[in-house]
């Protein structure tokens, strides 16, 4: 076993993430990743402070020999974590699967974006003229297109989440991986470096221009209220098409990196925010539910779909001013 798997052991074994480590050790989290993957290796200064503070002997750091990691001689308070082994194959499978969820969620979360524009469209070419369609008919196929992307989504989702139920442990319970696990996910998440920049970058940039057919309606000459109508359900239409997109890159880069934190404990998954999320979770659960009933019903009840879309983004930002305030509440209790 070389060094950098007797780090990574022992501070699974302490229960500790990366930044904890680092920060006993007086250096950057960048430089315990390093050590970790075989990067670098730390100083005979460093090695006596690993000693230390792991309660091991340097001599056991040192020599790349095989076996199991002593007993830690001075364990830390939060050194009683109990640990869960993920072996090699789970792993592996763990990975395969979460690359066919990003395809399947975010393509899920793709159709619902996308689902009132075939209402909006339809009203829109009804109002102004342009296709010869009752009300209540441009209303039925729009609502029918709208059930139809929506249920879709929601059989990927269920789908999705029934397979992954084996794999719900790794993100909520403290793991410690196999030999070579580390390895060969911190490989693939420095192979998917580049992919996954361009993607969230594209995903944001997209999300952001997205109000430019909105402004650019506003600048055409004034019309009657016919062309005026067509023209922002046009316009609202393609501000969702690529909002759709945008976040279909989104949630697919993040969905694939989040992969390799998962099973590295890093990110949103340190054991200290493993501990945090499970009572979010409940939390969450209620805020988009509720979320959800108000768009639907604000949108079926006023019929101002062109509108009721800004739900979404207004719920995201209370969201995390939401989650803030309880997160800091519990904190307090917990003193």
């Amino acid at each position: 076993m070389i060094l950098a798997d007797k780090i990574i052991e022992l501070r699974k074994k302490c229960g500790w993430s990366q930044e904890e480590l680092a920060e006993k050790l007086d250096v950057s989290r960048q430089a315990v990743s390093k050590w970790e993957s075989a990067q670098s290796v730390p100083d005979m200064n460093r090695i006596l402070k690993l000693s230390e503070v792991f309660g091991v002997s340097t001599d056991y750091l040192l020599k790349d020999e095989l076996g199991e990691a002593p007993a830690v001689e001075n364990p830390p308070e939060d050194a009683g974590v109990q640990l869960t082994r993920v072996s090699m194959e789970e792993a592996r499978a763990f990975l395969a699967y979460r690359d066919k969820a990003a395809r399947r969620v975010s393509l899920g979360v793709l159709l619902c974006v996308l689902s009132p524009v075939a209402l909006i469209l339809l009203g829109s070419l009804r109002e102004s003229g342009r296709i010869n369609l009752g009300e209540q008919a441009a209303v039925g196929i729009g609502l029918l297109i709208l059930f139809a992307l929506v249920g879709s989504a929601v059989a990927m989702f269920v789908v999705t989440g029934l397979a992954g139920k084996r794999f719900e442990y790794l993100e909520k319970e403290c793991i410690e991986t196999e030999y070579g696990v580390a390895g060969i996910v911190k490989e693939r998440r420095d192979r998917e470096q580049g992919s996954f920049i361009a993607q969230l970058v594209s995903g944001i940039v997209l999300c952001v221009v997205s109000a430019m057919p909105i402004f650019a309606a506003m600048i055409l000459p004034e019309a009657g209220e016919a062309a005026e109508t067509f023209r922002y359900g046009i316009a609202v239409s393609l501000l969702l098409m690529i909002v759709a997109v945008g976040v279909w890159l989104i949630v697919r880069a993040c969905f694939r990196r989040g992969s390799c934190a998962i099973l590295l404990e890093e990110g949103d998954y340190t054991r200290e925010k493993k501990e945090q999320q499970r009572g979010s979770q409940t939390l969450s659960a209620v805020y988009w539910g509720v979320a959800t009933a108000g768009y639907l019903g604000y949108s079926f009840i006023t019929g101002d779909w062109q509108r009721s879309w800004i739900v979404w983004p207004v719920a995201a930002v209370l969201f995390g001013a939401v989650l803030a305030v309880w997160t800091a509440v519990r904190r307090k209790g917990e003193k």
